[in-house]
């Protein structure tokens, strides 16, 4: 089954793609050359579904694992649960010799992987997510934060896993809502990269609402294969974010992170911003990157397939959303880097986007698609 891998000198590591990679988890850090101690950390909602299989291969391979489980969603993103972990390790008696294993979604990969980058001022830490939005983006890259009340992932570290185990068949304990709001992901790198993906992606929109069929499932590893690349890719040629190569990952995140912070934590799903935030990018693109109407409205179309939001929630204010951005990481000595297309499949950074044309696309959202 596919493997990519993601080349950074002697950081590089591979990606594993496997229908029941779950169950190989330990021999697949064996192989990127992990050893000792190893923390699980994982969420309430996953522990009982995945946590014995992967303690269970960690132990067969000669690890020593011992599991760590925090409150399942956005508001354990933070540094008081950090501080609370980093104590826990302590106690269970990983020193720097050990390494972390981050079992779940975003949250926990953000989480985890942001402890591993300061526990002992850095430990190896492995990738095992199992939703779609980790699988075919957040898990990969090296980008670890948690939140502070300012704002989404402002306080944060690179630092990339030693290795990514992928098992698509976790998907099927998924909702309807938390498999669309990961595909939003999905859409962003075909709308940035790969235009021939959002036929497929569009086509996954019936199966939601039942769940992934398992003739699905057999389809998914590479699905998640080609956007695990064009992440892998992009990381390689800019892993810091310092050429305006990786913020094209940003595109409908500005506005997306605007509108996520503007209600409480968990109220607005991140895809579900994402695909806000597109949509916004995309009335943008159109006026000022020379986007055809036709390749937007492909777009919208396939993040409509996916019954993703499209009109903002009534109550949330234009000025909340823009005061919101302005602290977003995204904005470099007070201007917005926004990401645009010229066409779908190919996008680039623009630094003249103005807060009245962020102002004028936010209230475009409130206009119901026709």
């Amino acid at each position: 089954m596919p493997t990519i891998s993601l080349a950074l000198g002697e950081r590089s590591y591979d990606i594993h793609v496997e229908n029941g990679a779950l169950d190989r988890t330990g021999e697949f850090a064996y192989r990127a050359g992990l050893d000792g101690k190893i923390a699980v950390i994982t969420d309430s909602c996953v522990a009982p579904l995945y946590a014995e299989r992967v303690m269970k291969s960690l132990e067969s391979a000669g690890f020593m694992p011992s599991l760590h489980v925090v409150n399942a969603g956005e508001a354990s993103k933070n540094m008081l649960q950090a501080q609370e972990l980093c104590s826990e390790l302590v106690r269970a008696g990983l020193d720097r010799t050990g390494c972390i294993a981050a079992l779940g979604g975003g949250v926990v990969g953000d989480l985890a992987g942001f402890i591993a980058s300061i526990y002992y001022r850095g430990i190896p830490f492995m990738q095992i997510p199992t939703t779609v939005v980790a699988q075919v983006d957040s898990s990969v890259g090296g980008k670890t934060a948690v939140n502070i009340p300012e704002g989404k992932n402002l306080v944060g570290a690179f630092h990339q896993p030693s290795v990514v185990v992928i098992d698509p068949t976790t998907l099927v304990t998924l909702d309807r809502r938390t498999l669309a709001e990961g595909l939003a992901e999905a859409v962003k790198h075909a709308a940035i990269k790969d235009a021939s993906m959002l036929h497929e992606l569009k086509g996954l929109g019936p199966e939601l609402s039942i769940g992934f069929s398992l003739n699905t499932i057999a389809r998914l590893p590479d699905l998640i294969s080609r956007n695990v690349a064009i992440k892998a890719r992009i990381v390689e040629n800019d892993e810091l974010e310092t050429l305006d190569i990786r913020a094209l990952l940003n595109f409908g995140h500005t506005i997306g992170h605007g509108i996520e912070a503007a209600v409480p934590y968990g109220t607005i799903l991140h895809g579900e911003a994402v695909a806000l935030g597109m949509r916004a990018a995309l009335f943008l693109s159109e006026r000022k990157a020379g986007l055809s109407s036709s390749d937007a409205n492909k777009i919208l179309r396939t993040l409509q397939a996916l019954e993703l939001p499209l009109v903002i929630p009534d109550g949330i204010d234009t000025a909340t959303v823009l005061q919101k951005t302005a602290s977003d990481k995204k904005f470099r000595a007070g201007t917005i880097r926004f990401v645009l297309l010229s066409k779908a499949g190919e996008a680039g950074i623009s630094t003249k986007i103005t807060r009245e044309d962020m102002a004028e696309a936010i209230e475009e959202l409130r206009r119901p698609l026709d």
